[in-house]
């Protein structure tokens, strides 16, 4: 006798920042909190089990893809999530604006014409009272990595390597960005 399919549960014991294969097996849609994780059960979309057991805490980015026992990705998705948005009438002001938001170690996603943070009502006054232009809004969120480009603001070993077991390996120049050899 089988066990009823919706017993089963896919396990994933690696991540990796972006997807080797055409097509994922499934997807799981996670705010910028949960994507901060270790070890646990996870829903994918199609309604699924997913044990994430992964060596080490990681924060896993939009377009990452976590690596099924057996073969397989299942692909992370940013989930939509209140946030406050930042303008500033002059483009030099949100330079002055993102500083403030860094110097208390905020999440910050940044782009030319806005900063896009959670919502936080002390934050949301200290911007205003600075003369930003602040709108709530809901969307994806995908902030800045950490001081060395990798997820958040936590240890990271640089220089390592990844063996993937498919025929080539990448490797991490902290320097030049990602490179792949083959």
């Amino acid at each position: 006798m089988t066990a009823p399919t919706h017993l089963h549960t896919m396990v994933a014991r690696q991540y990796h920042g972006h997807a080797h294969e055409p097509q994922p097996k499934d997807r799981v849609v996670l705010d910028y909190d949960a994507r901060f994780l270790r070890r646990k059960v996870l829903t994918t979309e199609s309604g699924a089990r997913l044990l994430v057991d992964l060596p080490q805490t990681t924060s896993l980015d939009q377009g990452g893809v976590l690596l099924l026992e057996g073969g397989g990705e299942i692909s992370v998705v940013a989930a939509p999530e209140d946030l406050l948005e930042i303008t500033a009438e002059k483009k030099g002001d949100l330079v002055r604006l993102a500083w403030h938001i860094g110097n208390r170690h905020t999440p910050c996603q940044i782009t030319p014409e806005r900063l896009l943070i959670q919502r936080d009502h002390v934050i949301r006054a200290m911007l205003m009272q600075l003369g930003a232009t602040v709108k709530e809004v809901t969307e994806s969120f995908t902030p800045e990595g950490g001081a060395y480009g990798h997820g958040r603001t936590h240890s990271h070993d640089h220089g390592h390597t990844h063996g993937h077991g498919h025929g080539h390996e990448h490797s991490h120049d902290h320097a030049k960005g990602h490179s792949h050899e083959h």
